[in-house]
């Protein structure tokens, strides 16, 4: 009986090292594979047979070895915080790419700068002032202005034409989950299928799944478990993604009638958007995670526009006659604090919304102060008490013209004019009804687009273009004087402190600090996702160190197992021969006997 399960463990001997020679083979036949995972055979006792019983312990005969597995080597902890980093990554990546390209269109480093049309437009407005009825500084600063309004429909529209070349990048994506998605769910029936008799780990299989999750990872935050027959249920933003018996593909949507940006929603989850951005993401709240989100956030969901920043209430608005309306001023912070919160994380959280809305704001600001300045308004209250807008005729310039026409400002809206000149009747003096004939300003409706100063609705006054004496830069009182008090003004008004870059900014800059306070927030914010993306590709790096320390392939150690195993093949070869010979002794022994 000894002889006998002496074979049985040579036999075992021989099948173990022969297998072990084989999983040695295929580790250093994919050593330069990639996402291939080094395999580890594992072993335990055979079966045992009792012959007897001693006062310590039974008495066993033990029939060698048996492969219990082939595994892989892994590090399941070091695969979620790879995986977690890698999203990290790609969120950051994104926002600094969309950067860049922002920078790049603006010219500052290429030659092109817009801060060169805005120096030009100053040192025109210089000259003009100088010689205010000459027609060739008038010429000039009609020629500027055309080139100005020119460039920023460039720099606006090439923004715009970015932002939405950002949906093939969200379409891919998409596309790109829904696949990967596919290709898990029919790893897991087929890793399920090999691993159901429990003899065989389909780990070749189980790479191509780790990898895919790992490249899943990078797009979108991902959880993952793994249940006892092999299957990985894959949720996606907390939304189940791919499961034991069905896949929950994404797909995308306009996000608005308005705009032809779309946005990813789970169609199998009553059409709910795939993120939430009411609250910007973060690293406190692990939120901050994914090339999709990443890149959604940076293009945002709407084209920028200038009356997209709030107005904080003034309390003077609210003053009327000594007595001030505290209730009304009230409710108008409580809606200038939601409307503030939502620019914070709408616009201020979006590299592209946020820089069209502050260049639209510049913009805005300088036509519309040249226009105020060239044509000023006041407000007169008509006999029903409507207050409205009108041309301050008493003290507007008026053109060098044979005709001394007023109201003719250097830009226009291309769809509306400025003023409808039309009779009113007013409340005058002793509360006697007066009627006259006005120039009765057409405000600005954010309702209405085209009522607008906005770049793409902004054009130089058509009929200022074609006559140049017509700017208003001339005395109103015919004495053929020029406008001192006008030109003052211009100059006076574009140096002077208007606006500021964010909302909860306190220092007012003039046109010039605002352009400079824009472009350095734009670069700062990219020189801060550059930083962090930096450090969350370091970071990768050394995970991913830590994983290929674990799981890489080791041709060294590989041909080292491959020596130990071919050694004891061969030792248990000669251990089955001595056997062998044993038997074949006692045999022919028996048979002389």
């Amino acid at each position: 009986m000894s002889l006998m399960s002496s074979l049985y463990t040579g036999v075992s001997g021989l099948g173990s090292n022969q297998r072990g020679l084989t999983v040695a083979a295929h580790n250093l036949s994919n050593v330069e594979t990639e996402g291939y995972v080094r395999q580890q055979m594992e072993t335990t006792d055979a079966f045992y047979s009792r012959f007897g019983q001693n006062h310590i312990s039974p008495m066993k005969l033990g029939y060698g070895t048996d492969v219990t597995s082939v595994k892989q080597v892994r590090d399941v902890f070091l695969d979620k915080t790879y995986r977690e980093e890698f999203g990290r990554e790609g969120f950051y990546r994104s926002q600094y790419e969309a950067t860049v390209e922002t920078e790049d269109i603006f010219g500052e480093t290429e030659g092109v700068a817009f801060q060169n049309y805005l120096h030009g437009f100053w040192t025109s407005l210089q000259e003009l002032c100088k010689e205010p009825d000459s027609i060739v500084t008038r010429s000039e600063i009609i020629q500027t202005a055309t080139s100005f309004i020119e460039r920023a429909e460039g720099i606006y529209k090439q923004i715009q034409e970015y932002q939405e070349s950002l949906n093939t990048q969200v379409q891919v994506y998409v596309d790109r989950i829904n696949s990967i998605a596919q290709e898990i769910f029919d790893l897991n029936g087929k890793i399920q299928k090999i691993e159901a008799s429990g003899f065989e780990n389909a780990n070749d299989l189980r790479d191509v799944r780790n990898q895919r999750l790992d490249e899943l990872s990078e797009i979108i935050k991902i959880d993952y478990k793994e249940d006892a027959k092999g299957v990985v249920t894959v949720y996606a933003e907390n939304y189940a993604l791919v499961t034991n018996d069905i896949i929950f593909k994404m797909d995308t949507k306009p996000i608005s009638e308005e705009t032809n940006l779309i946005e990813p929603y789970w169609p199998v989850y009553d059409n709910v958007d795939v993120f939430d951005f009411a609250k910007l993401p973060n690293a406190q709240c692990d939120t901050d995670i994914g090339a999709l989100k990443g890149l959604l956030l940076a293009r945002g969901d709407h084209v920028g526009r200038y009356t997209d920043k709030p107005i904080e209430p003034k309390k003077e608005d609210f003053t009327e006659n000594g007595v001030f309306d505290s209730t009304s001023y009230n409710a108008e912070m409580i809606k200038y604090e939601e409307a503030l919160e939502k620019y914070q994380i709408g616009v201020e959280g979006s590299v592209l919304v946020g820089i069209e809305v502050q260049f639209d704001n510049l913009v805005h600001g300088i036509v519309t102060m040249l226009n105020d300045t060239f044509c000023p308004n006041k407000e007169v209250t008509l006999s029903n008490g409507e207050k409205i807008m009108i041309l301050d005729q008493e003290n507007a310039p008026v053109g060098m013209d044979e005709n001394n026409t007023p109201g003719e400002a250097l830009f226009n809206r291309k769809s509306m004019p400025r003023y409808t000149y039309q009779n009113i009747t007013v409340i005058g003096e002793g509360g006697v009804p007066e009627t006259y004939g006005a120039y009765v300003y057409n405000q600005e409706d954010p309702s209405n687009n085209y009522s607008l100063f906005t770049i793409g609705e902004i054009e130089v006054n058509q009929e200022i273009l074609a006559n140049p004496s017509l700017l208003p830069l001339s005395d109103n009182r015919g004495t053929g004087d020029y406008a001192i008090k006008t030109c003052e003004e211009l100059l006076a008004n574009w140096q002077a402190g208007w606006d500021t870059v964010s909302p909860t900014d306190t220092s007012l800059q003039n046109f010039n600090g605002y352009y400079t306070d824009m472009l350095g927030l734009l670069g700062n914010n990219g020189e801060r996702f550059k930083h962090l993306s930096e450090s969350q590709e370091s970071l990768v790096g050394s995970v991913d160190g830590q994983r290929q320390s674990v799981h890489a392939v080791s041709s060294d150690e590989e041909l080292t197992y491959i020596i130990k195993f071919q050694q004891g093949y061969n030792a248990n070869s000669r251990f089955i021969s001595t056997v062998a010979q044993m038997l074949e002794h006692l045999v022919t022994s028996l048979g002389r006997g």
